[in-house]
């Protein structure tokens, strides 16, 4: 067993400081979304919170976007198209159905590739999609007095508010089966480890090969081998 280094150290920040700053805007946004609710901070400072924690992730977002563009990590995005739908269903089904009954993983990580297609073309979707959409929505609330009075026949603020609000319940769930993704690496915590260490295990496709022969073989001829 060896590792490979897939997080840098830039990565990994955004991605703990995303997660905190999208943390607490959950817990700001439905403090707003429920005034009164005695559980939660109060609105006045839940509104102040929102939009701080709004700023900086923005200025996160950012930040990951540029260093996409200008890092190796712009290749883990790359959508190779041939035998996409193969690809894609084959790793559903794994999560779906095979992980649950001991199958081997579709999908082996490499340098050159630390994302399956499903989570490829969910994180595509997650940051260059929503994202984008949270953000220009978020900064259109905060700045709602130079909105028109109405968009697309009805009000501008309204149409606004239900565009961000539909936006964050699409990325709370993604936020959910994301921390539930964590936990299916090698270990309990092996994903979570490389996010934090930046190194992810790595098992040579020769060892691999071998793994996956010697389950294959039946257990008389396992025990004489043994």
């Amino acid at each position: 067993m060896t590792g490979l280094y897939l997080y840098a150290r830039w990565l990994r920040v955004w991605h703990w400081l995303n997660a905190l700053l999208f943390m607490v805007l959950i817990v700001s946004g439905v403090s707003m979304h429920f005034g009164g609710s005695a559980l939660l901070m109060p609105f006045n400072t839940a509104v102040t919170v929102h939009n701080t924690a709004g700023i900086l992730l923005s200025v996160t977002w950012l930040g990951f976007m540029i260093g996409n563009a200008v890092t190796t990590n712009k290749r883990h995005y790359r959508v190779t198209w041939r035998g996409l739908p193969q690809r894609l269903f084959a790793q559903m089904r794994y999560y779906g159905y095979g992980i649950f009954h001991n199958a081997p993983h579709p999908f082996h990580v490499t340098a050159d590739m630390k994302l399956n297609t499903l989570q490829q073309l969910s994180y595509l979707g997650v940051m260059y999609g929503l994202m984008p959409i949270l953000v220009m929505s978020g900064w259109a609330f905060l700045f709602s007095t130079f909105l028109p009075d109405t968009l697309f026949g009805i009000g501008s603020v309204w149409f606004v508010a239900m565009i961000h609000l539909t936006v964050a319940y699409g990325l709370a769930l993604f936020l959910l089966v994301h921390s539930y993704i964590i936990t299916t690496g090698d270990t309990l915590t092996s994903n979570l480890r490389a996010m934090i260490t930046g190194w992810h295990p790595f098992t040579p496709p020769l060892e691999r090969s071998f793994d996956h022969a010697a389950e294959t073989i039946p257990p008389k001829t396992a025990d004489q081998r043994s």
